[in-house]
């Protein structure tokens, strides 16, 4: 695989495992870019046959992915583009990305040591697997604290995941759940000592690219994903209506003044979001 065109990610492959390092500097929002780039790199990864396996990891050890940018609706023109080459008819931008990792033919896992919100939450949830640090990493869906809703397929996730009063939990409070809780919730497989982190993954990455021909390929036909598309459409529908609205505006313009998208407010963002809305 070609890495060079990717400014957001980087891709390495050996023995069966691709890896892909998610590097947007500072904090690791996710941009209309990386979301082309990580529709591009899937898609060449995915007619690579000697590929079994996919991990993905951050290039920052606090941040996985620290949510969608605040301001990724200035980058019409790419999400247009991205609709228009990659999303299935009635999916949006966010959803079509969780689409590509829930029905890629490779095992995709994500190897979690920093925080995921929002986006970046679903960005987890959407995985096959993920594997969390216990001491340093932390999962939530912020959106309700910026006046919306997730719209990349959050909602749909999290009720499949952990239930429908789990989902509610989560979606409603807008809290950051550590690693324990969210492995008992069942939002990501188990949390791990961060210091093993890394091998362990590598490990199960490893051994399920060396299984014989073909049992990967078996077990992802009958364990398929389940189709969310009534789901995805309720949930962009509800989505449009409040981003459209005053109070999101209000909301995620406060919360980049208060210090949103740096590395000193991302690392409390839910109490920075609530100060903002005061």
């Amino acid at each position: 695989m070609s890495t060079g065109s990717f400014s957001t990610l980087h891709v390495t492959t050996s023995g069966g495992v691709a890896e892909i390092v998610l590097d947007n500097p500072p904090v690791n929002v996710i941009s209309a870019v990386m979301m082309r780039e990580l529709t591009d790199a899937l898609g060449e990864l995915a007619a690579d046959s000697s590929v079994r396996v996919v991990v993905f990891s951050s290039a920052n050890p606090d941040f996985f992915l620290a949510h969608v940018d605040m301001h990724i609706l200035d980058q019409k023109q790419v999400l247009d583009e991205l609709i228009a080459a990659a999303a299935p008819r009635g999916i949006n931008a966010f959803q079509a990305v969780g689409e590509l990792l829930r029905n890629h033919p490779q095992v995709t896992i994500v190897k979690l040591a920093g925080k995921a919100r929002g986006g970046g939450a679903e960005f987890v949830a959407a995985a096959d697997m993920s594997f969390a640090a216990r001491e340093s990493a932390g999962i939530g869906q912020i959106e309700s604290l910026m006046g919306i809703i997730p719209s990349g397929g959050g909602t749909q996730y999290l009720r499949e995941r952990v239930g429908r009063n789990r989902a509610l939990e989560a979606v409603l409070t807008g809290d950051l759940f550590d690693a324990d809780t969210a492995a008992a919730y069942g939002w990501i497989n188990r949390a791990v000592p961060a210091a093993e982190l890394d091998a362990f993954v590598d490990r199960i990455a490893r051994n399920i690219a060396d299984l014989p021909a073909g049992v990967v390929e078996a077990v992802k036909s009958v364990l398929p994903p389940a189709d969310l598309s009534t789901g995805y459409a309720e949930e962009e529908n509800a989505w449009s209506a409040l981003i459209a609205g005053p109070d999101a505006v209000r909301l995620m313009d406060g919360a980049m003044r208060h210090g949103a998208q740096t590395p000193e407010g991302e690392t409390h963002l839910e109490a920075l979001m609530r100060s903002a809305a005061r």
